[in-house]
């Protein structure tokens, strides 16, 4: 699959990438795409959620009344659950909520997410992109450039660029990745994927 390439003004400059069918070109496989953002947000999640139970509560252990005639059910506790300030019932503890998934099925949820935003041509290739700091601003400018300031946009550059990186941060519908970080959430996440020239024979790299 051929496409040109962009200035960071919008403007063509003559040259064409060709993207590679073995990562851009696959039929995508659903369920390996489903199983791999499963593991992304089960990941993110901390897991540091806890309560007390009946044995961790602070309160008399005095038997609350008898055991038989009052006409009501039995009760020996007031730390019991089913009593105001009593413990909780099989409450949440701290747990890891993250699964493997092995690499090859990792690989795999990738180039489907990529062979996807290949298919819908939502793929924009720029020649380069450089800022002398942060840029807000500049960044802005060159999605308007690109006509791509209305929608979710991903840009994956070669190696990390702190430069870059800042000048997307603030802008909520933006987001910046090295290619060796690029990951199945994000790519589907994002409306349109532009990728930097040199950042494809890192994914290339990095996916073979």
């Amino acid at each position: 699959m051929k496409v040109k390439v962009l200035n960071t003004s919008g403007a063509e400059t003559g040259k064409e990438v060709n993207l590679p069918k073995e990562i851009f070109g696959l039929e995508p496989n659903d369920h390996a795409i489903y199983l791999d953002v499963k593991q992304y947000l089960a990941n993110q999640r901390q897991g540091t959620h806890r309560t007390k139970e009946k044995g961790e509560i602070i309160g008399s252990t005095k038997k609350l009344k008898r055991q038989k005639g009052t006409g009501t059910a039995r009760a020996g506790s007031i730390k019991s659950g089913l009593f105001k300030g009593g413990g909780r019932f099989h409450g949440p503890k701290p747990r890891d909520y993250g699964f493997k998934l092995n690499k090859k099925l990792k690989t795999l949820a990738r180039k489907s997410a990529l062979s996807h935003k290949a298919n819908d041509k939502a793929i924009y290739v720029v020649d380069s992109v450089s800022f002398d700091g942060p840029k807000t601003k500049a960044y802005l400018d060159m999605l308007t450039s690109l006509k791509l300031n209305d929608g979710r946009t991903l840009m994956v550059i070669p190696d990390y660029d702190n430069n870059v990186y800042l000048s997307a941060r603030n802008l909520p519908k933006a987001e910046v990745l090295a290619a060796r970080d690029l990951n199945t959430y994000q790519i589907l996440k994002a409306k349109n994927l532009i990728l930097v020239e040199g950042s494809i024979d890192k994914i290339k790299e990095t996916l073979n």
